[in-house]
């Protein structure tokens, strides 16, 4: 076996990535496998028959040994794969699968490795192949994912879950780890779709124990030792084995099996320790050296070592059952058990920590070579040469994300010391990338100064030498460098509300690029379509974004992210009912193409969940917006166009439909996971649903203090003349200083906003600017201001079904709505020309609270009230805390709803007590419906 072996390791990059997924896909043989276990080869095979099998125990008890014994004997077509960490990038994780697949039956799995090259599509796309795929198969096939405990991706277990919830009858899943996976076995166990083999099950006998130790020992046993040794271990069958070696060279077994005792770690460590201190010094020295491997052949194991020899030496080691496992039928490639391999390396550690830096450099070294990029990194780390795994990152990084790993790009990047990444232009890029997707603006220009100072300094014919090695062409950053950088400035610009530096630096950009530069050019197209929006003309930038996001392909995740953008624009016209409908028809298109549990799906779900709020249909925009968070999230991080502006207007959106429905301790944690998620403070409030959005929404929960503070330290002065893309802010502003009674300072201000987006004719804006307004005149007591003001907005509103805008101003605009309704019904007063009462009864009820909507009993106006009983009249402040009281709500309440302080709200219940003569509510709400203060 000898010479012949050696030449399955790899010699060059291709040949080495594939022989390295071929010891993937490899069935294992472990020592303790050649001892028959029919009762768990049978406990599999009926386990087999359902939709999954999880294999869960510690570690060392043969979880791998019965499930590849299993699938020796049983026949069937098995798709093996040992998973790793790399495995967590979702890419490669289901690319590994595809191979899998394909190596259990031919052309099993091709859609999905078709799909998975670039441009990337979503996962469930993927996943959606393979199932239509398996679904035109006869027969059936298990796939076996082993060492699941080593996933921690979501966008994995999520994926794998999308699986088993549509998993056809051609396919079986089976996981082995040391966890539970976490997926909802309880539904699956409830369900009878889950069978399961835990450390009880897998304990070997005393028969079965006898059997392995006759083997592994070479000797037979007295069956009362075995007896001994079997309690001893507990039947785990890595101490077993472990026993076995120590007795082969003990004169006196029996007295070794009695003082046998303590812990599994204690057992390994003690039996561990003595197996490896028997061993010949060459030996020895070789299995300390090789342990700093994660799989070994013998070419990389000489590499390691400096000496020759290594090929021989693995073949005995498996010969002498040391827990090394072949990982491919010819014995080319090994991987130690990973307990044997932790206490190999503690050792090493102690005995030789000089060495550990010339182990992981020779072993870098051989994967550079050999183009196993992953690894050569985390040697070239391991080995403390950051600047060497900078190089490599910088030469490889271009093809992984061009093969869309982008979870495998991110990791690389996170493990590089900072000042080594700013030594690199390119490296530099990707993470001022990394931040716009992230919406981090001073992470944008941190990296992007580095990149510039890097581009500087480095020679030119040192920056193309290293672009033509790396292949920057291929996809993620072209091969213009300069122009990247520029367009990365302009996206900067944007960020941060400067619209003139956005187009000056993206007609630069555009000037400077070739005609092939599709990417780019596209981003450039779509920054100056969201630099008309900052500037206010909305006209241009919708007509903008309607043709960019007719360019996309339907369902494409970069093609919904300006779907959503020209939903928004199409939001800020007032054109609520084109806007719906727009989400509507990206999300019927996109779930045509991609499936409708694509989560690129999520920004058209939130998209159509905030319109359905707006029109009070809460209901349908909680399904919608729980589909779209979900949705989301499963994009999030890594390198997709999604972000953290779309994920906290999810949860904002979340947040005000849980607040609508009387969930307000789902709206505090929606509203709080904003403010994580979200963008950065110096992003801009137009872009940044984490900044005046989350205070509004803190404000109607009754946290006026927290909004007030936020308002002082983003320097909000009612004095300012603000611009359209911080118009949210000084909304915020405009209603903190009407709960504090500031009402001189608020009015001017709201009447500067009005004239701003009249002179633009944004009607979204000005139907919220009248209804706040309706609220600060009806607080200062100009009733006719109040009613002109909000008739204004209602004129607006009604033809698109407009309702949450005004309800979510809450008891002071439903005060100033009854008066509307009342003056209607008395023909003292017109509401607003044209607006239909069946529209106006519909925005009564919309602010009712909570699910069943129990409106308080409405207090009439006080102009409506003929009340000579009272020496002095009841305002409509107290009015409509009146209406409160009768309703049963706390003072505590009372203040959240109205926005006040709690004090403010005592001294309201004071003063009408007082002019009713009551001495308690109860007696003042009485005495109100004798006077016909209340309905």
């Amino acid at each position: 076996m000898g010479e012949a072996q050696v030449s399955a390791a790899p010699e060059d990059g291709a040949a080495g990535l594939d022989a390295l997924l071929a010891t993937k896909l490899h069935i294992p043989r472990g020592r303790d496998g050649l001892v028959p276990r029919p009762r768990l080869v049978e406990r599999l095979t009926g386990a087999l028959a359902g939709e999954l099998t999880v294999v869960c125990a510690p570690a060392g008890f043969g979880k791998t040994v019965v499930l590849a014994d299993w699938a020796r004997r049983s026949g069937r077509p098995v798709a093996w794969l040992s998973l790793d960490t790399g495995d967590n990038d979702p890419v490669r994780f289901w690319r590994h699968v595809a191979a899998a697949l394909g190596s259990a039956r031919e052309g099993a799995g091709q859609p999905l490795t078709d799909l998975l090259g670039p441009p990337a599509r979503s996962l469930e796309a993927v996943v959606t192949a393979l199932v239509n795929d398996l679904a035109a198969v006869p027969g059936v096939v298990v796939l076996v994912l082993d060492d699941y405990h080593l996933i921690e991706a979501a966008a994995v277990h999520e994926s794998v879950m999308f699986l088993l919830e549509h998993l056809p009858a051609g396919l079986r899943l089976a996981m082995a780890g040391r966890a539970d996976p976490p997926l909802p076995l309880a539904r699956l166990r409830a369900g009878g779709d889950l069978a399961e083999l835990r450390a009880d099950q897998l304990r070997f006998t005393r028969e079965e124990a006898a059997a392995l130790l006759a083997e592994a020992a070479g000797t037979g046993l007295p069956e009362d030792a075995v007896a001994v040794l079997a309690a001893r271990t507990e039947g785990w069958a890595a101490g077993l084995q472990l026993a076995a070696l120590s007795l082969r060279d003990q004169q006196d077994p029996t007295g070794f099996i009695a003082s046998f005792s303590g812990s599994h770690r204690f057992v390994l460590d003690y039996l561990a320790e003595e197996v490896l201190d028997r061993q010949p010094d060459r030996m020895r020295a070789f299995l300390l050296e090789t342990s700093v491997l994660e799989r070994l052949c013998g070419a990389l194991c000489d590499a390691v070592t400096g000496r020759g020899g290594s090929q021989q030496l693995l073949e005995a080691i498996e010969r002498a059952n040391l827990f090394l496992t072949p990982l491919d039928e010819v014995r080319g490639w090994w991987r130690y058990h990973p307990l044997f391999a932790d206490l190999l390396r503690v050792r090493l550690g102690q005995e030789q920590p000089e060495r550990l830096p010339g182990l992981h450099r020779a072993a870098a070294a051989w994967c550079e070579h050999r183009g196993l990029a992953d690894d050569a990194v985390r040697h070239a780390l391991a080995a403390g040469d950051a600047a060497w795994a900078a190089r490599l990152v910088e030469r490889h990084i271009g093809a992984t994300l061009a093969w869309a790993e982008g979870a495998t790009a991110t990791r690389w990047l996170a493990s590089l010391p900072g000042e080594q990444v700013r030594a690199r232009p390119r490296l530099c890029a990707l993470r001022a990338v990394q931040a716009v997707l992230a919406w981090q603006a001073g992470e944008v220009e941190l990296w992007l100064d580095a990149a510039e100072a890097a581009l500087a300094s480095a020679p030119a014919d040192e920056i193309a030498g290293e672009q033509a090695a790396a292949g920057w062409d291929a996809g993620w950053l072209p091969a213009d460098l300069p122009g990247t950088l520029l367009a990365l400035r302009a996206n900067l610009a944007r960020m941060r509300g400067d619209a003139d530096g956005t187009i000056r630096l993206t007609r630069q950009v555009l000037a400077h690029l070739p005609a092939e530069e599709g990417g780019l050019r596209f981003n450039a197209a779509w920054n100056l379509a969201r630099a008309s929006w900052l500037n206010g003309e909305l006209g241009e930038a919708e007509r903008a974004l309607a043709g960019l996001a007719a360019a996309r392909p339907a369902g494409e995740v970069l093609g919904m992210a300006v779907c959503w953008d020209h939903g928004l624009v199409l939001r800020a016209q007032g054109r609520l009912r084109a806007a719906l409908a727009s989400y509507q028809q990206a999300l019927a298109d996109g779930t045509e193409v991609e499936g409708p549990a694509s989560p690129a799906l999520g920004f058209m779900h939130v998209g159509v969940a905030a319109v359905l709020y707006e029109q009070d249909e809460l209901t349908g925009a909680l399904e919608h917006a729980t589909a779209g968070l979900a949705g989301l999230r499963r994009l999030a991080g890594g390198w997709s166009v999604t972000s953290a502006r779309q994920l906290a207007e999810a949860l904002v959106t979340l947040a005000w439909i849980q607040l609508a429905l009387g969930d307000r301790a789902g709206a505090g944690a929606a509203v709080g996971e904003a403010e994580q998620a979200g963008p950065s403070p110096d992003v801009v409030d137009l872009f940044n649903p984490a900044g005046a959005p989350r205070m509004r929404l803190l404000l109607a929960l009754g946290q006026l203090a927290e909004a007030a503070g936020w308002a002082a330290a983003r320097g909000l002065d009612p004095g300012d003349q603000p611009g359209y893309p911080r118009e949210r802010e000084y909304l915020l502003l405009a209603r903190l200083l009407v709960a504090q009674e500031q009402l001189a300072r608020a009015l001017p201000l709201l009447g500067r906003l009005h004239a701003a987006a009249a002179a633009q004719a944004r009607t979204g804006s000005l139907i919220e600017i009248g209804a706040v307004t309706a609220v600060a005149r009806a607080a200062c007591g100009q009733q006719a201001g109040a009613a002109a003001a909000l008739a204004g907005a209602l004129a607006l509103a009604w033809p698109e079904g407009y309702l949450r805008v005004f309800a979510d101003e809450g008891a002071p605009l439903a005060a100033v709505l009854d008066r509307l309704i009342a003056g209607q019904r008395s023909g003292r007063v017109s509401p607003a020309p044209g607006v239909p009462l069946a529209y106006l009864r519909r925005l009564q009820a919309a602010f009712r609270p909570g699910d069943a909507r129990a409106v308080p009993p409405q207090p009439v106006a006080a102009a409506e009230v003929a009340a000579p009983e009272l020496a002095e009249p009841l305002t409509d402040r107290e009015l409509q805390v009146l209406a409160l009281l009768a309703a049963g709500i706390s003072n505590q309440q009372i203040a959240s709803d109205l926005v006040v302080a709690l004090e403010t709200v005592k001294k309201h219940v004071s003063h009408i007590l007082g002019k009713l003569g009551a001495a308690n509510r109860t007696q003042a709400v009485a005495r109100a419906r004798a006077l016909g203060l209340l309905r």
